[in-house]
């Protein structure tokens, strides 16, 4: 994907800050771990502003969920980071969460679109090229890429499958077995980041783990694919 496109592609809407490069996702066991807010703090003023925090437990309940994302949405303005809530729309509007990451059992991105208005990025999780050919949304991330604990019984989708997705200039991100060592050959296949979750919450120092993703992302940017034989040369 050329990167003057990937760079545009939230040109249309209103945003006070550019698209992050690594997304921490979370689930159940995540945010019920004792001292969860103490971590996210942690991890987000490792990552400020190259990193996004997504807000996912569809276990929790209504109530939980919104006091969980009142008190990220302070972390995140503490620390120039950002904050995605995944599927409820209507908790991102009241926190003026940064993005909301659809699903499918989400509505459409056009009522999103028409709900949240210009201020919010919308994502959708996608599991095929043919799916995120269809999104309809600002940027699409899809997995799994690699195999993976969290879908054990889910075949892999392999960075081809990767390649046909990353047309028409919208941002992907990557997810699904993504280590810091496999970051490079992400970015190159054309993601635009790698969205994350046991690589940092299952870390023994997630900070530390924040570090190495955002030295690996660095690293991929700046020194893309060729780059070493071309200097050689």
């Amino acid at each position: 994907m050329d990167t003057r496109a990937r760079d545009n592609a939230g040109s249309a809407l209103q945003l006070t800050r550019p698209l992050p490069r690594l997304y921490l996702v979370s689930d159940d066991a995540v945010v019920s771990e004792t001292g969860f807010m103490e971590r996210a703090a942690a991890v987000l003023a490792e990552g400020r502003w190259h990193c996004a925090l997504q807000l996912r437990a569809h276990g929790l309940t209504g109530e939980r969920f919104f006091e969980l994302a009142r008190h990220l949405r302070r972390i995140t303005a503490e620390t120039g980071s950002s904050l995605w809530i995944n599927d409820r729309i209507d908790v991102a509007m009241v926190v003026r969460a940064d993005g909301v990451q659809l699903g499918h059992r989400s509505v459409g991105a056009d009522v999103a679109r028409r709900l949240l208005g210009r201020t919010c990025w919308i994502g959708r999780s996608v599991h095929s090229a043919n799916e995120a050919r269809w999104a309809g949304t600002d940027l699409m991330m899809l997995g799994n890429i690699y195999p993976t604990g969290s879908h054990p019984g889910r075949e892999p989708l392999g960075l081809d499958e990767l390649r046909r997705a990353t047309f028409g200039g919208r941002p992907i991100m990557a997810i699904g077995g993504i280590t810091p060592e496999r970051v490079a050959e992400v970015v190159q296949s054309g993601a635009w980041g790698v969205a994350v979750l046991s690589g940092v919450w299952q870390a023994n120092d997630a900070a530390a783990a924040v570090r190495e993703y955002l030295s690996a992302l660095d690293a991929a940017v700046i020194r893309p694919a060729g780059s070493d034989r071309a200097e050689d040369e």
